[in-house]
């Protein structure tokens, strides 16, 4: 008896752990569909129910940062890029989303601190670092201008 008990026990553990961790994964996978369907608010429901199984999904951070970019909401994008960031600190998505917020609020040394950081961690996108950096030469001379 306390063999099937036991039995038990351990098969309910497995079906669980097993059911938690696909749950996961469909969450994020699911939000993925919905945020390439551009239903953006079902989206961000399914990046957020994956975010509370797995904290450190820095995918769904990153894809929440990029729904309230298009929400326009640029105090939660930039939270879900610092939790991205603070996860994965070598995601070259998250720094030129960074880069872009930064020289949009002027914040010129941050635009610059994450250029050295993206020259460091990009594999990808480093075309796209050139094009900011060059915004940033045209825009400096006109402040020091002033």
């Amino acid at each position: 008896m306390k063999k099937i008990i036991k039995l038990m026990l351990l098969f309910y553990f497995v079906i669980n752990f097993t059911n938690f961790s696909i749950g996961n994964e469909n969450f994020f996978n699911k939000g993925l569909e919905l945020f390439k369907d551009k239903k953006y608010k079902d989206a961000r429901f399914m990046f957020e129910r994956s975010i509370v199984f797995n904290p450190k999904d820095t995918n769904s951070y990153l894809y929440l940062a990029k729904i309230y970019n298009i929400e326009e909401d640029q105090e939660k994008e930039e939270k879900n890029l610092e939790a991205t960031l603070l996860i994965e600190p070598d995601n070259e998505e998250a720094i030129l989303m960074s880069m872009k917020i930064a020289l949009e609020k002027s914040n010129y040394s941050k635009v610059k601190n994450l250029s050295n950081t993206f020259t460091k961690v990009c594999k990808k996108m480093c075309d796209e670092n050139k094009d900011i950096l060059e915004t940033l030469k045209n825009i400096e001379p006109k402040n020091n201008e002033s």
